[in-house]
């Protein structure tokens, strides 16, 4: 075996880009006009500015903040294990994550010995996402680790893509944590790399330390490209119309879960987690093109992540689920689901599927 870590993630995988792939939660009506106009466009034979001037001056006007709060960094993973390795040579000693989590929070403590504990009254870094992964929701425990003398980082990466509720923090206890955004999954451009986090008022220090500890350029020119165009009004313009179009195939999509007997959880972005009524043969699926993303491994056992999809993907994953008899048999023929797809007239009220 390598001795390189194997980390579980959505996307693409030793057989390629699948062509119905539910296993991202990246932005399904991107990429986005003009973010991806820029990229196509980016100076890639030169350096960019090693300061990176006009983009900071950029993201600081975007959210109204102080240029010395601004942290840039390779990606949301990269800068994830920066900090973990600033507070842990500090002498931080304890992790407090939620108990459903990305990985790369407890690959990072991990790394550095950090302990993971309970309560996060005791831990020297802190977790939060909002909405969460895998499940799209608010983190229960939100408020109270805002509160804490911990390193707190609210991870963003999904608030450009809420499709309903708000953050569990108000404005004050935004101003106490850190906050980490990394547009590429709103934008619909996962594959160039690129983030940047603010620092609360009472961490510039801290994002001293960390633009010591970053490499020289951790941002290539299509990252530069990627990242000024989030912040101009025609992107977020675009961005809002998305939630929108995503709300509506959120619907759809719900309706032919529920009709084929899959259990699914809350939800305020643009993916849910569902319990299928029946063992799901993953490996069958993605021979057809379609990919789902199994969440043991981010906490939560027995269900499958899914994105949201334009309905032709829906049409192909309820016609997939059928052929394989993942459905709730009698119990999904009584609700209007038939042959992969929500039969009219028994939706309940909800969008249809043509």
């Amino acid at each position: 075996m390598s001795r390189l870590q194997h980390r579980l993630h959505g996307g693409p995988d030793a057989l390629g880009v699948p062509r119905w792939d539910f296993s991202t939660n990246a932005n399904a009506c991107g990429p986005c006009p003009t973010a991806l106009a820029a990229v196509q466009q980016a100076d890639a034979p030169h350096y960019p500015d090693p300061a990176y001037t006009a983009l900071r001056a950029s993201l600081a006007a975007f959210h109204g903040v102080a240029l010395e709060r601004l942290v840039l960094a390779g990606s949301a993973s990269e800068f994830i294990a920066r900090i973990t390795a600033a507070v842990a040579h500090a002498g931080g000693q304890r992790v407090w994550l939620p108990p459903q989590a990305y990985g790369d929070y407890g690959h990072a403590a991990q790394a550095w010995g950090l302990q993971r504990v309970d309560p996060p009254g005791q831990a020297a870094l802190a977790w939060l996402c909002e909405p969460s992964s895998p499940r799209g929701s608010a983190e229960p425990q939100a408020a109270t680790v805002a509160e804490t003398d911990a390193v707190v980082v609210l991870d963003r990466a999904y608030e450009p893509l809420r499709l309903s509720g708000r953050c569990s923090l108000d404005a004050e206890a935004l101003g106490r944590v850190w906050q980490l955004w990394s547009p590429n999954k709103a934008l619909g451009l996962t594959g160039v790399r690129g983030a940047y986090a603010i620092a609360p008022g009472h961490g510039l220090a801290l994002a001293r330390r960390l633009d010591q500890m970053a490499p020289s350029w951790p941002l290539g020119a299509h990252a530069v490209a990627m990242l000024t165009a989030w912040a101009q009004a025609d992107t977020q313009h675009w961005l809002a119309q998305s939630r929108h179009q995503l709300a509506r195939w959120k619907t759809d999509q719900l309706a032919l879960l529920q009709h084929a007997g899959w259990h699914c959880l809350p939800s305020d972005a643009n993916y849910l987690c569902a319990q299928a009524p029946q063992p799901v043969d993953a490996a069958a699926l993605r021979a057809q093109g379609i990919k789902l993303r199994d969440t043991t491994s981010l906490g939560l056992p027995g269900h499958w992540r899914l994105g949201v999809l334009p309905p032709v993907a829906q049409q192909a994953l309820g016609a997939a689920l059928w052929a394989q008899g993942c459905v709730g048999g009698q119990e999904a023929l009584d609700k209007g689901f038939k042959d992969g797809k929500v039969v009219k007239g028994h939706a309940g009220g909800l969008s249809t599927l043509p």
